[in-house]
């Protein structure tokens, strides 16, 4: 018996541990992962070690995608109420003694720095997922009323911060779970329309409404003065617009086919503000033009394609709505990030998945992924 065992080979002991993984899905963030490590490398040729970092948290992001999706759906459930009230309390902790760097405070010491909105990218799906698989064939408008509540309570924390780039994403993969469970396009109409409204008035009446000593109610004065210089880059040209001036003249200057890999001169000349970071795809346009945008905004589509088919083929509600959830992460990511940067959406500091560099964004998105692959290979398996 134990020579028969000496003469398995050692891919077949190992193989169980890969069965049901999602090729297709792997694929895409293969692709993804390989244009981030080249765009780093360009942007971040004299930025200190950023590429050989980024690198190690793509290896990271790796293992704990690995990690992850050995996790059955069934016991990612039994994790969401414990993960989400340790995420609410980690907030209310930064609330009361957080550390506070440049105006904002969304850290928290505890031997080591951390930033726990983090926490409720994953833990606001997880926990609306299992709240709406227990009410399965009983809800009532009562259910997403609490739903609601569940929702409000971290995005009032993290606005607090202030940190509206994360309660963006926290705010959408939570509504997605809520209209994914059946929530009525009708409920959704009326804000939206408020918003549409709002979004007109704004744009009328810019000049008056952005006019030295004006002040909004509710925002804040640095995200007041963000949705002005989206309206007007050239009311602050060295100062506030300075980051969507630089951007939109790197994107531009790239043309049809871009200036080469490493040949970006917007880029290595410095004048991409947050060129590995927030700004990284200024940099990408720049070098690669409008074939290698269409290319990424292909990937970046395909993934969301597949993590919605998975998200359909779902043995379970708990398991389709997570993974509907966790698919629109990526895609508000990308959408957010391509967003400000081309000019059309507000700085809000949200990183481009598998391109921005970024510790913590890439172990949310290893996660994230990691989820998808546990909820493809619980499918394979109930079918099989």
């Amino acid at each position: 018996m134990a020579q028969k065992f000496g003469n398995i080979h050692p891919w077949q002991r190992i193989a169980p541990w890969f069965r049901g993984f999602d090729g297709l899905l792997a694929f895409a963030v293969l692709l993804l992962a390989c244009a981030g490590l080249m765009t780093m490398y360009s942007s971040g040729f004299d930025h200190g070690t950023r590429f050989e970092d980024h690198g190690r948290n793509m290896l990271l992001a790796g293992a704990i995608l690995f990690f992850v999706a050995q996790i059955p759906p069934q016991r990612l459930m039994s994790l969401a109420v414990p993960l989400y009230v340790v995420g609410v309390t980690l907030l209310l902790a930064v609330a009361v003694m957080g550390v506070t760097k440049k105006g904002a405070t969304r850290w928290l010491n505890v031997g080591i720095i951390i930033q726990p909105s983090e926490i409720l990218k994953i833990a606001v799906p997880l926990m609306l997922s299992w709240w709406f698989q227990k009410r399965e064939g009983q809800l009532r408008p009562l259910d997403f009323v609490v739903a609601g509540g569940l929702l409000a309570v971290p995005i009032g924390l993290i606005v607090k911060q202030p940190d509206l780039g994360t309660a963006i994403l926290v705010l959408s993969a939570g509504m997605s779970v809520i209209f994914f469970a059946g929530l009525s396009w009708k409920l959704l109409l009326p804000p939206l329309l408020i918003g549409l409204v709002g979004v007109a008035l704004v744009v009328g009446f810019e000049p008056q409404l952005c006019a030295d000593g004006v002040r909004w109610p509710v925002l804040h004065d640095y995200q007041q003065q963000r949705i002005c210089t989206l309206l007007d880059p050239s009311r602050d040209p060295l100062g506030k617009g300075f980051h969507i001036i630089q951007g939109m003249i790197a994107i531009g200057s790239g043309g049809f086919w871009g200036k080469g890999f490493m040949q970006g001169t917007q880029t290595h000349l410095e004048f991409i503000p947050e060129r590995t970071t927030d700004f990284i795809f200024a940099a990408f346009s720049e070098e690669f033009g409008l074939i290698g945008n269409l290319l990424l905004i292909a990937g970046f589509i395909f993934l969301v394609l597949r993590g919605l088919a998975i998200a359909l083929e779902a043995p379970t509600l708990f398991s389709r709505l997570l993974a509907g959830s966790i698919t629109l992460i990526f895609f508000t990511y990308a959408f957010v990030n391509m967003g400000m940067v081309s000019g059309i959406l507000p700085v809000v500091g949200v990183p481009l998945p598998f391109i921005s560099y970024g510790g913590t964004a890439m172990v949310t998105l290893g996660m994230g992924l990691g989820i998808l692959m546990s909820i493809a290979k619980s499918k394979r398996l109930v079918q099989s």
